[in-house]
């Protein structure tokens, strides 16, 4: 069965993350996803090792990880954006695609008569995606923007982390570069909501995804919590503003997250760790009452906590219905049987040989189902087939671009 959006074809001339995710996420759902990139380098992530690929042999390719995490399901053509006949090639492929991705700084695309007016002339139903720091608009429009730099400036490091009076306490970024993704997510999904505009108004549109205005709608309760009061949280480490207890405690030989969000959780929880006198206590027989009293409580929990193992917590806990679930490495989430079971690694034929370990889409259809096709291409890989096979040139016109250094 065809993936839904396998009757689009989409134009992907962005790197390293946030468009590129955007783009595989696309290519997920079943579109023809062709990547533009320099010649000679490609994506600037290409270059973003170690870890690299390794060969069947266990040599390391040229292929990094980080690249292969975004980029699976595409075909990669190379072109030279700052040469006219370069430049010319990709509104050629332009009339060819129903979108275009982009994450050039705002402006540089329009030099090269590459800007969404340009591309609009010649194909006015194309869904232009544009994908920037801070916008297309505002004082900091003209500004580089990079995950990092956005999860300190929308505040979500000043509540991610521990609070700075504990140990190891002070700002922490999140472990890996959720704002890029989170982007690439919102803008796959801005992508498909023009693209279902179109189908009933034949009209296209540019869209403008930023990376601080993803950031800033990521805060979610924690930003209303500051509409509503005036007051901006903190960090409170593992625990949870409003809920007890919904925190991480240590076992006897590691840790494990009890979660109970509600009352009713909270008794079977005291009853299932043998401790039902703290369903009575007139301290905690209310969620309202546990967090007003949470540092008497605390160190009760730690207490029993500590008499048994991760994996005896778990399954006393899992027994009683009590949501929990123990602090795994990757490694040990990839081991786990549900894990297993959803088929989250993949693996796909690499042209490099052997194959690409990579992490399926976490999307399910019923009717449609995604289709893993392909592993992240390498450098050019598809250039020729695109060239001849989409736009009809010959090995002559072929050869004229490689010389001219548009290839």
């Amino acid at each position: 069965m065809a993936g839904p959006l396998s009757h689009i074809r989409v134009l992907d001339l962005s790197r390293v993350l946030a468009g590129p995710w955007a783009g595989q996420n696309l290519a997920d759902l079943g579109a023809e996803v062709i990547k533009v990139e320099r010649p000679g380098k490609g994506d600037d992530s290409r270059a973003f090792g170690p870890p690299w690929f390794k060969d069947p042999e266990g040599r390391d390719t040229t292929e990094a990880a980080y690249y292969m995490a975004a980029n699976r399901g595409k075909k990669s053509i190379t072109v030279n954006l700052s040469n006219a006949q370069g430049q010319e090639l990709v509104r050629e492929l332009a009339k060819h695609c129903d979108v275009l991705i982009e994450n050039y700084k705002v402006g540089d695309l329009v030099r090269y008569g590459l800007g969404y007016e340009d591309i609009r002339q010649i194909n006015p139903k194309i869904i232009y995606c544009s994908v920037t720091g801070f916008g297309q608009t505002g004082p900091y429009a003209e500004r580089p923007g990079y995950d990092f730099m956005v999860q300190g400036m929308s505040g979500l490091m000043s509540v991610t982390g521990e609070p700075d009076t504990v140990p190891g306490g002070g700002p922490m970024r999140v472990g890996v570069p959720i704002i890029d993704i989170l982007t690439g997510m919102y803008s796959s999904v801005a992508i498909c909501a023009a693209l279902a505009h179109r189908a009933e108004t034949g009209v296209g549109q540019h869209l403008d995804l930023a990376l601080l205005d993803t950031a800033m709608a990521f805060l979610s309760i924690q930003g209303m919590t500051y509409l509503t009061t005036g007051e901006a949280p903190g960090r409170i480490g593992n625990t949870h503003p409003t809920i007890v207890p919904y925190q991480v405690f240590p076992t006897a030989d590691g840790n494990v997250i009890l979660a109970c969000g509600n009352d009713n959780l909270w008794a079977k929880f005291c009853t299932a760790a043998g401790c039902p006198e703290l369903i009575a206590d007139a301290r905690f027989s209310k969620n309202a009452l546990r967090v007003q009293n949470r540092k008497e409580l605390d160190p009760i929990l730690k207490g029993v906590f500590a008499k048994k193992s991760t994996k005896e917590w778990v399954a006393i806990l899992e027994e009683a219905g009590v949501a929990n679930g123990p602090i795994n490495t990757i490694a040990q989430a990839f081991a786990e049987e549900q894990v297993i079971a959803r088929g989250t690694r993949i693996d796909l034929p690499h042209p490099k040989g052997g194959k690409a370990p990579l992490i399926a889409s976490p999307m399910k259809f019923s009717a449609t189902p995604v289709e893993h096709k392909t592993a992240p291409p390498t450098l050019g890989q598809h250039s020729d087939e695109i060239l001849t096979g989409l736009l009809g040139y010959d090995a002559g016109k072929i050869a004229a671009l490689k010389a001219a250094g548009a290839l």
